[in-house]
């Protein structure tokens, strides 16, 4: 693996959910000369041999996580787009099992929790500083 995947990979691990420009930020403390390109290709790859996880919620940027392999969920942040991994409930989960295939061989459902984060939701307006909404992400 070139030193430029080894770079985003450990960048991914270490910012769970960033987005490319967090990932470019990070490689670049390691490798000042990566360019974007090279960082969008080494994303790309990651994410086509398993190694990464591309998630998008709706209004939002690709970010990127490393959990992977496991049937786990998001809890998005209206107000600063906090993102933070939940697991699927053990058990039943009629949600997660379509009425009618039509035919598709069914591999991965998506659940995305949308609400305030304790932060905002203590806000008197109802929303984080700037800085959750710059893309800050965590992990539960």
């Amino acid at each position: 693996m070139t030193k430029q995947r080894v770079a985003v990979l450990e960048a991914v691990c270490e910012h769970q959910h960033a987005d490319t420009d967090t990932v470019i930020r990070a490689v670049r403390e390691q490798l000042p000369e990566v360019s974007h390109q090279a960082v969008y290709d080494s994303l790309h790859t990651l994410t086509e041999v398993g190694l990464v996880r591309c998630i998008q919620p709706s209004g939002s940027v690709a970010r990127y996580e490393r959990r992977i392999g496991d049937n786990h969920h998001h809890l998005v942040c209206r107000s600063c787009n906090l993102i933070v991994d939940v697991d699927c409930t053990v058990g039943q989960a009629p949600c997660l099992t379509p009425s009618h295939d039509a035919g598709f061989v069914i591999e991965q459902a998506e659940v995305t929790f949308w609400g305030l984060c304790p932060d905002c939701n203590a806000s008197p307006s109802g929303s984080a500083s700037p800085a959750g909404a710059s893309g800050a992400t965590s992990a539960a």
